[in-house]
């Protein structure tokens, strides 16, 4: 009898161990910060999850550090929102199968006080005024898809920031650098999620929102195997497919903070 035990012991030991390496791989997901920091992430994977029975691992970073990690086969997919970037990500045979994902926009927020007295204003009027009261104003400075999207509002509207008394470079994520132009009373660029997130942390209102030039589109690339044939094509293709099936952009629709709904399934 002792001998049957051992033998079913060993029989389901070797069982599990082929269960464990029959398991799909996990997959790694460089991602905004705005995924993570809004909890947006923590409310969609998990079916992903379940689902298909692979762990994702998530770095969070900005959307030019993601690609830059696709760009070295450091991870299997991106998801990210820096559209031109997106673009040379994929013509430069990095990335494959790239698709809209969703939207939302950008804003600025600031001390109630607005001192460069933004508020209403659309987005360049708003920079410029900051610029002409050299108010203080704290930028990502990350290369992430907001802060390349600042620089490219304060070149439209003719000011080069490096060179404005109150203009703070933090090389920061979103949430930090709310927490930060709290802390410091500044004005600062930022997505709509990561605000709605941190807005009872900091208490900074809404001053600029709603022009057509604040639109933030999302989309995610599976990572080239040609290129780097060593990645979890096949997860990341699953991920996509799953992120823009109806199923997963219901997910994404269902998510709100206090109740509002904070990214928009694909882009117009």
């Amino acid at each position: 009898m002792t001998g049957s035990f051992r033998i079913l012991g060993f029989l389901l030991l070797l069982l599990s161990s082929i269960a464990a390496t029959q398991a799909a791989p996990d997959l790694r997901l460089a991602t905004t910060t705005s995924t993570e920091n809004s909890g947006l992430l923590a409310a969609v994977l998990p079916l992903f999850e379940a689902k298909y029975d692979t762990k994702v691992r998530v770095i969070s970073v900005g959307s030019g550090k993601a690609m830059k990690l696709g760009e070295n086969g450091d991870v299997d997919v991106v998801l990210v929102h820096s559209r031109a970037d997106e673009e040379n990500f994929v013509a430069a045979g990095f990335g494959v199968n790239r698709r809209d994902v969703m939207y939302n926009d950008f804003i600025i927020v600031g001390p109630k006080s607005d001192a460069a007295g933004i508020l209403g204003s659309d987005v360049l009027t708003a920079f410029k005024k900051i610029a002409a009261a050299g108010s203080r104003f704290i930028s990502r400075g990350d290369d992430s898809g907001t802060h390349k999207m600042e620089q490219s509002y304060w070149k439209t509207a003719g000011v080069e920031p490096a060179g404005l008394p109150g203009y703070v470079s933090a090389g920061l994520g979103m949430g930090e650098v709310l927490m930060m132009a709290a802390e410091m009373r500044r004005y600062t660029l930022t997505d709509r999620a990561t605000y709605a997130a941190y807005r009872a942390k900091t208490g900074l209102e809404v001053q600029v929102s709603g022009d057509p030039k604040l639109f933030n589109p999302y989309g995610v690339i599976a990572v080239s195997p040609a290129r780097h044939p060593g990645v979890n094509h096949a997860s990341a293709l699953q991920f996509i497919e799953w992120l823009t099936s109806p199923e997963g952009q219901a997910a994404i629709a269902a998510f709100r903070v206090d109740g509002e709904q904070l990214f928009f399934p694909k882009t117009r």
